[in-house]
């Protein structure tokens, strides 16, 4: 049985240079400079197992090491590369069920003690078989495996129940923090959410909370001749207009995450050469979802009516003006070989053209519900790109349907405890947000008891199709149960509402070398092969 490990439509997330700069080539690197960068979002926790926003990988990623990764030279391909381990990725033995890696030695952690086979084995026992109580934000992306050891201080062996092309894609994930084994045994799972000991790049300086995160090269990294910078320092700027003028004024040389196309044109008119501009499509998306321990957003006739007053085609014509949203798509990042097209996405509600015919369904199905007079407040997060634009949208596009709905903006840390532990909202801004592109892990964000999935659904018919998704060992049976999936999570059941899909401006100073655009912005901030032409 031959299970295909899907790849990116051509150019469906290609990195493009604009305007007036160039990124490097060919060009030698230079060694030294600090590299300051803004961060438009508070960080909740410094651990990655938990955490799922930029506002923590940002300003924390370059403290440590992955097992494998995405290549930082090539981050708009599913290229991936060995970081603490050696050689090639593995392609797997006993019919794909077999992976096996070998760990580089000599590798030390920052605080001096070894990095060995047994600390990669911790780490990821902990991100896929979380004991209860400790969360683990991507360990439904792990289905298909049955256990992670270490056959010695160098050898690591994944058994997996069953083949999967997610698997490689998933482990590659730049959220899979190798932390040590002795740190976990002797400070207990939780530390790592208010404490830093890596490998990565990067060693821990300091980090003054709503100013900054500094790290300095690490010496004894184990990619010889990396990274090239001496130190980088992440400066907190909630504020856009914060960010950009960071930039304008050289006080920061690139925002990682991404700016509206006014923004850019401003930096482009001002800066002129100085500016290069990187642009991509952008594997995250914005959704609603309603809260199913609350009544009467248990009830399908209710969330399907929320989907169906969304004016998507014209949202997107209209947001991708002013906000860092563009596309209309499922739950697949579009351009993908298993994205549904535009004919499949107009059978699903809330995406038809008709917007009177939808918003007239979406009236009756609240009447039938006895919710003719709803009203909601819809729990989003302080960052203005894209969550208050969008979110101030969707208000408009309740009160299309008769819906009283009003907007409760929250900090990032208010806005995520209400989200994952008190669950007492009514409808949220939520986001499936991925950095490699690999849709059979990604589309787990909406699995009931899924690390990521705050609705409160009971679906068991859900779990069913995706296991059997998990399985399909060919492209096209892949792409006809992904249909089924999709139309059950945003039409028979509405768990989620999606809104738009993201779209990525990164404009830097163009001295800024070595960093490459990805459809993401979680790849390639380890920093190590960032380097600085001044």
């Amino acid at each position: 049985m031959r299970f295909s490990t899907l790849k990116l439509a051509i150019g469906a997330a290609t990195a493009t240079a604009l305007t007036l700069g160039t990124i490097a080539g060919a060009a030698a690197q230079k060694s030294g400079g600090t590299l300051n960068f803004v961060v438009g979002s508070k960080i909740p926790s410094y651990d990655a197992h938990v955490e799922t926003t930029f506002g923590m990988i940002h300003p924390i990623a370059p403290f440590y090491s992955l097992l494998i990764r995405v290549n930082p030279d090539a981050p708009a391909t599913n290229d991936f590369v060995c970081d603490v381990c050696e050689g090639d990725v593995d392609k797997g033995a006993d019919g794909g069920k077999l992976f096996t890696f070998k760990i580089r030695k000599g590798l030390k952690f920052h605080n001096g003690a070894p990095l060995n086979a047994n600390d990669v084995v911790a780490s990821y026992n902990k991100i896929i078989f979380p004991p209860k109580g400790v969360a683990s934000s991507r360990k439904s992306f792990y289905r298909m495996v049955e256990s992670v050891a270490a056959t010695d201080d160098h050898t690591v062996v994944f058994k997996l129940k069953f083949p999967s092309g997610a698997f490689i894609p998933a482990l590659a994930s730049p959220f899979n923090f190798i932390y040590s084994k002795a740190d976990l045994e002797k400070n207990g799972l939780t530390w790592h959410k208010t404490n830093i000991n890596g490998s990565g790049p990067f060693v821990f300086v300091e980090h003054q909370p709503g100013a900054f995160v500094s790290g300095k090269k690490f010496a004894g990294y184990h990619h010889k001749g990396r990274p090239y910078l001496d130190g980088f320092r992440a400066i907190a700027a909630p504020k856009m207009a914060a960010r950009v003028q960071a930039i304008e004024g050289d006080r920061a040389s690139i925002e990682f995450r991404g700016f509206p196309p006014k923004q850019r044109d401003a930096l482009v008119k001002v800066l002129g050469d100085k500016i290069t501009v990187q642009e991509s499509d952008w594997n995250c998306v914005l959704m609603a979802t309603p809260n199913q321990k609350k009544k009467p957003f248990d009830d399908a006739r209710v969330r399907r009516a929320l989907s169906l007053s969304i004016d998507r085609w014209g949202g997107s014509k209209y947001l991708s003006k002013i906000a860092i949203v563009k596309t209309v798509g499922g739950v697949v990042f579009p351009g993908h070989p298993l994205a549904a097209t535009e004919a499949e996405l107009t059978k699903i509600a809330g995406y038809g053209k008709d917007l009177k015919a939808n918003r007239a369904e979406a009236r009756r199905l609240l009447k039938e519900a006895g919710q003719e007079n709803l009203s909601l407040v819809l729990n989003n997060r302080a960052v203005d790109q894209p969550y208050k634009v969008v979110g101030t949208w969707l208000l408009d596009q309740y009160k299309k349907i008769g819906i009283k709905a009003t907007q409760q903006v929250n900090p990032s840390s208010v806005f995520y405890d209400i989200l994952r532990k008190k669950q007492d909202f009514d409808v949220s801004i939520d986001f499936n947000c991925q950095s490699v592109i690999n849709p059979i892990a990604d589309v787990s964000k909406f699995l009931p008891g899924g690390g990521a999935n705050y609705s409160g659904s009971k679906d068991k018919k859900l779990v069913e199709m995706y296991d059997a998704l998990l399985r399909a060992p060919t492209e096209a049976e892949q792409r006809k149960l992904v249909r089924q999936y999709e139309k059950r999570v945003l039409d028979t059941e509405a768990t989620h509402a999606i809104t738009l899909w993201w779209y990525k401006i990164n404009p830097h100073r163009s001295y800024v070398k070595g960093w490459k655009i990805a459809p993401s912005h979680y790849l390639g901030q380890q920093l190590d092969q960032v380097w600085l032409d001044k």
